[in-house]
């Protein structure tokens, strides 16, 4: 017999009674062990403040990231003010960089923009000479158009679902984009625009530009053809305006200029057909339903509504 509670083995020649145990003289039979408290379970409050410095790390990290988020659109916001305060007043003139890009990598784009001289763009600072002058802005040079050398890598492209969010990171990065990719070494412009080239033989149809007033950029999409120059200036001094603040004045749904804003001559009789394109209409209203591109800036005008939003004082 094993004692249970010290143990000690009973020998065959024993005093002590069978239901004792001869070292320890406990009776076997009654003995029994005494059980180690059970390990206790944490309350559920001890639980929940467990975790409570994990939720607080978490908390900050929100913080954190909302606050450096308010932080990037201030400086945005800032930036957009003292843009528009230093080219609104036009009391000198804009310095305006053309950035071009081989877009489709052709070597006809290539060709063609080897053939690209800065005073090719020179009909888009006449046209804006004109045109202030037809509102009274006292100034010989609006512009002051440049060139830079060839960029080789592309923008990034607006996105296809164009919501606010996705718009404003797009735009977050066309800003850092153009930054990095700036090549033109002399001073620094007031508007960036980018123009990709592309093979008219291949592409008869191009993605939609694009110009926004935050950063003052815009990515341009151009056939890379001399017979097409004239529009690609239409397009770039178009694009250059909603920098400036200018908005589109045409529906989106079949491109036709909005009466009036839209027209040139919003007050003509007999109304159609117009003459001239409004260079935010886009188009020449043939009549109430049909329009055609206009040949060049020669076919274009500035509108009151285009004038008032890009900071010319109408007299």
């Amino acid at each position: 017999m094993k004692c249970p509670k010290c143990q000690y083995v009973r020998q065959a020649l024993e005093e002590a009674p069978d239901w004792q145990c001869p070292k320890c003289g406990i009776a076997y039979q009654k003995y029994k062990p005494t059980e180690k408290p059970a390990a206790k379970l944490p309350a559920p409050a001890a639980v929940a403040a467990s975790k409570k410095p994990a939720k607080k790390n978490s908390g900050l990290f929100k913080d954190l990231r909302i606050m450096v988020l308010l932080l990037i659109l201030l400086f945005v916001a800032l930036d957009r003010f003292f843009m528009k305060a230093n080219t609104s007043d036009w009391d000198q003139p804009l310095r305006v960089v053309i950035y071009p890009i081989n877009g489709d990598q052709s070597e006809a784009a290539a060709s063609y923009i080897a053939t690209l001289k800065e005073r090719g763009f020179a009909p888009i600072n006449q046209f804006m000479r004109r045109e202030a002058a037809r509102y009274g802005i006292a100034t010989n040079d609006p512009l002051d158009v440049r060139m830079a050398p060839v960029v080789n890598e592309r923008p990034p492209l607006p996105p296809a679902d164009q919501t606010i969010l996705k718009t404003v990171l797009w735009s977050l990065n066309f800003r850092y984009w153009s930054f990095m990719a700036d090549n033109y070494e002399g001073p620094s412009p007031d508007i960036r625009i980018f123009t990709l080239y592309y093979d008219p033989k291949v592409h008869k149809k191009l993605p939609h530009s694009t110009g926004i007033e935050q950063g003052m950029l815009s990515v341009v999409h151009a056939f890379a053809s001399q017979k097409m120059a004239k529009q690609n200036r239409f397009v770039i001094t178009h694009e250059m305006l909603h920098t400036l603040g200018a908005t589109d004045k045409y529906s989106f749904a079949n491109n036709q200029p909005t009466y009036p804003e839209g027209y040139a001559e919003p007050e003509k009789q007999p109304l159609y057909p117009q003459r001239y394109a409004e260079v935010m209409g886009g188009r020449i209203p043939l009549n109430q339903t049909d329009s055609e591109i206009p040949a060049g800036l020669g076919e274009t005008m500035v509108g009151p509504l285009t004038a008032w939003e890009i900071g010319w004082q109408i007299e």
